[in-house]
């Protein structure tokens, strides 16, 4: 996996990006609007901002994304990270990009000085509930939202 570079998304990347996150929406049955879209991508470009985004790339092409947010805790005098999203290209699931992309968080969050790194999935993502039970904490908290 030496060939597989990751590093935080830029301006020139937004088609990359895109078509991983539209990749994402539909791996989860979901739509996001269009200037949902666009703020958060611009967002992540905003260096005032704690949203962050980063792409893996192999050959020239992203072939992975994350996302993720920096925020205050209760628990903490450190902020935590939110790895809000994450996506592999389903033509090389299962070959430790995945891995590598929340290594990349891990890493990004400690030089940040954050206390932890936590993210939900749905619980029929068996897959990648495999790999998150290798490489983290299992804390048992359900999680309740309401929208408003």
């Amino acid at each position: 996996m030496s060939d597989l570079a990751i590093r935080p998304v830029t301006a020139a990347d937004h088609l990359a990006w895109l078509n991983l996150w539209r990749a994402y929406q539909l791996f989860y049955q979901t739509e996001i609007p269009e200037a949902v879209t666009q703020v958060t991508w611009q967002r992540m470009l905003d260096d005032a901002e704690p949203m962050h985004a980063a792409l893996a790339w192999r050959d020239g092409v992203a072939i992975g994304m994350v996302h993720y947010i920096y925020h205050r805790s209760c628990w903490t005098i450190e902020n935590s990270c939110y790895l809000q999203d994450l996506l592999v290209d389903a033509s090389v699931r299962g070959g430790g990009v995945g891995r590598r992309l929340i290594e990349f968080v891990y890493a990004t969050a400690k030089t940040a000085g954050c206390a932890k790194v936590h993210w939900l999935t749905h619980e029929t993502n068996s897959t990648a509930i495999g790999l998150y039970r290798n490489i983290a904490e299992q804390p048992g908290f359900i999680q309740f939202r309401k929208p408003l």
